[in-house]
């Protein structure tokens, strides 16, 4: 039989890959040989950009690192592709060939008057998936806001592309939508259908979206504008591209572990997105999902509708002021005296998101130790991960991708809060780049095996008590 590694040098890249990757908070570059190996990767931290109509992704920055970055691989060797991914709540309008306005960052409040008259006026979530949530994180009330601050928006040629489409665009030139991004809680999208909603025909939004492709099309050739920047070759395939969450359920659908059964990814980072892939077959199951806490469905490479909940947990850790200093064997002996000691954290600390949205963050019996402290803050995310599960019915089979997943205090938590379910990493593993190069080749496994995490010994079970009993008494006051 062959092993992992025979298997996967069966599939072979086109040539050298670059991975575009715009997050929220980070904006990654990667570049990988014809195995699917990654040689280089570049990060740039993305910070909101101050306009006259508000708070704005910097796109002009992004463009400036891009360029220098992609210069700087050019003269690494000859590159094959381009896929480019992005994070999901986020559009651009172009026009004339430039950005029309500023890209709107999710995070901007809208008045909340004309939140009022936009949610008044969105289609039901049992049709669209798509959760009323705060500020711009509906694409729709971004747009909403977009007409009422621009009345010329939609002149001419406007059209309107998401995020990982506008980069696909600025790179070869051809504007293009994809299901992914449509699909990601943007009120445009009516998944059981395949079609654009009720909303985003009668607003005229459906007809200003730019064509719609398959995320694995490659779209064009890049640009000679690109070219003269970056000294990468003219046969440069540029891709179409896709949501980066909906990446990562591609790339671990690769392992032979989760593949055609089911199974659960969550991706980790500024948001922990849970996503239930079917087995083989099996009907998604939607109907129980509760739209008040932020479940939502995604919409995978295939148009199918993806049961998921989704929190904000990186950025929770951050208003925390991080993970601090202590080492994860430090924080893993730990784990008794916390314990012992009931030290936790109660949600949420990212109002408005989550799976408990009105609630009022605040530690019990705060630690005053690092470890401890580091220790408490693992056991939330695990909670919180816990609960999310939970709402999509997540069974058999659970996936943990991305930064957190190198946290074993927070997986082996999150094993012994669900002792009836195989939790597992991948090892050395990059999730959304690793999809994204399933686009050009999807037989290509992910690099590594997956390992299954034993539980966390001590009463976990106990503690989850305790934390959600805190809880009530917090939302009851």
């Amino acid at each position: 039989m062959l092993d992992h590694e025979e298997s996967r040098n069966k599939h072979m890249l086109p040539g050298r890959v670059i991975v575009l990757d715009i997050g929220k908070t980070l904006a990654k570059l990667s570049l990988w040989d014809r195995q699917g190996r990654m040689l280089e990767q570049r990060v740039c931290a993305n910070r909101p950009l101050a306009t006259p109509s508000g708070r704005a992704l910097d796109a002009a920055a992004i463009e400036d690192w891009l360029a220098l970055t992609l210069a700087e691989f050019a003269r690494l060797g000859p590159v094959a592709a381009i896929v480019p991914v992005a994070h999901g709540a986020a559009g651009a309008v172009i026009r004339q060939g430039h950005l029309a306005c500023p890209v709107p960052d999710y995070e901007e409040p809208l008045p909340l008057p004309l939140l009022a008259a936009y949610r008044a006026s969105r289609d039901p979530f049992a049709l669209t998936g798509s959760p009323a949530l705060p500020n711009g994180l509906n694409l729709g009330a971004q747009l909403h806001r977009l007409e009422t601050l621009r009345p010329d928006l939609w002149s001419g040629d406007a059209q309107l592309l998401p995020w990982p489409q506008y980069w696909a665009w600025r790179l070869c030139g051809v504007a293009a939508c994809e299901v992914t991004s449509l699909g990601c809680h943007s009120d445009l999208w009516q998944p059981a259908l395949h079609a654009y909603s009720t909303l985003a025909r009668s607003r005229g939004w459906a007809g200003r979206l730019a064509p719609r492709r398959r995320a694995d099309e490659v779209l064009g050739r890049l640009s000679a504008e690109w070219i003269e920047r970056t000294g990468l070759a003219a046969e440069v395939r540029v891709y179409c591209g896709l949501h980066d969450s909906n990446a990562a359920l591609l790339a671990a659908r690769g392992f032979a572990e989760i593949g055609a059964h089911e199974a659960t990814v969550l991706s980790t980072g500024t948001w922990f997105v849970a996503m239930r892939s079917p087995a083989l077959g099996a009907e998604p199951e939607l109907a129980a999902l509760p739209e008040a806490r932020d479940c939502l469905v995604n919409v995978d490479v295939h148009g199918m509708p993806i049961p998921s909940a989704r929190f904000m947990g990186g950025r929770e850790i951050e208003a925390l002021g991080g993970l601090g200093t202590a080492d994860e064997a430090a924080a893993l002996s730990t784990v008794p005296a916390v314990l012992d000691a009931g030290a936790m954290v109660l949600p949420g600390w990212a109002p408005g998101v989550g799976q408990f949205p009105h609630a009022r963050g605040r530690w019990i019996a705060e630690p005053t130790d690092p470890a401890q402290r580091r220790a408490a803050l693992c056991l939330y995310l695990a909670l919180m991960a816990d609960v999310a599960l939970g709402l999509i019915g997540a069974r058999e089979r659970i996936f943990i991708e991305g930064r957190f997943a190198e946290s074993a205090l927070f997986v082996q938590a999150l094993a012994a809060l669900r002792p009836d379910t195989a939790v597992y990493t991948g090892g050395v593993y990059e999730g959304v780049p690793c999809g994204a190069l399933r686009l050009i080749d999807p037989g290509l496994s992910p690099p590594g095996t997956l390992r299954r995490a034993a539980p966390l010994p001590g009463d976990l079970a106990g503690y989850r008590t305790g934390w959600l009993r805190h809880i009530g008494e917090e939302e009851g006051s």
